[in-house]
């Protein structure tokens, strides 16, 4: 469990792709602290195992559904990461609770400047949406993010000088893709209130043309 607290920016420093998925060598230097072979870690807001840990960072192994699933597919050794170790359950709460089990890839479409801000708009998919509400949460890239407003397609987040400073969030142009995870909370809500029979069933998902390219699988 996370935070959405980043702690720092990581960067990718070795790929090893196979059939079976691939490996991440990741350089960092303040996550390594007390940081643990088989210990959960966030690696853009996926969380991942560490396999290895070393002096100047560590690596972690990557399913094929998790190269599927998000942006971590498309990686590119170079690239820039937020990460964020595991959680105390004796530290301040900063963000919301974060499980870093990714619900879909979302896709920048605007970004303003507004003040100190930047006033991000992010396409995101009907079961992302569906989470949303004005002023609740949502996890960008591993990013704890206000949602200042909801559309049918999109949300729109904004970042603060600091927040653009210490995440890849200020590195961010339109036509990037960034992981999204909607909030807890409300995934719960819903189940429980689909069980007691207060709301209809979830819509059962359509696997099309549609579907699979936003997962990357065409």
């Amino acid at each position: 469990m996370f935070s959405g607290i980043v702690e720092e920016i990581g960067a990718i420093q070795g790929i090893d792709k196979g059939l079976a998925g691939a490996k991440f060598s990741i350089l960092a230097s303040l996550t390594l602290e007390d940081l643990k072979l088989g210990d959960s870690i966030s690696v853009a807001g996926a969380c991942l195992t560490a396999s290895q840990v070393g002096d100047t960072g560590f690596s972690v192994d990557v399913s094929t559904e998790t190269l599927n699933c998000t942006t971590l597919g498309a990686i590119t050794v170079g690239t820039p990461v937020n990460l964020e170790r595991a959680m105390k359950l004796n530290a301040r709460m900063g963000g919301h609770l974060v499980t870093g089990h990714i619900d879909g890839i979302g896709l920048l479409r605007a970004r303003q400047q507004d003040g100190n801000s930047i006033q991000l708009t992010i396409e995101a998919p009907e079961e992302i949406i569906r989470y949303c509400v004005p002023k609740g949460s949502i996890t960008v890239d591993g990013i704890s993010l206000t949602v200042n407003a909801v559309s049918d397609h999109s949300i729109a987040v904004a970042i603060i000088p600091h927040t653009a400073k210490v995440t890849t969030m200020g590195l961010k142009q339109i036509g990037d893709t960034v992981n999204l995870e909607s909030d807890l909370i409300g995934k719960y809500v819903e189940r429980l209130l689909q069980a007691s029979g207060a709301l209809p069933p979830k819509p059962a998902t359509v696997i099309n043309r549609d579907y699979l390219e936003k997962r990357g699988l065409l």
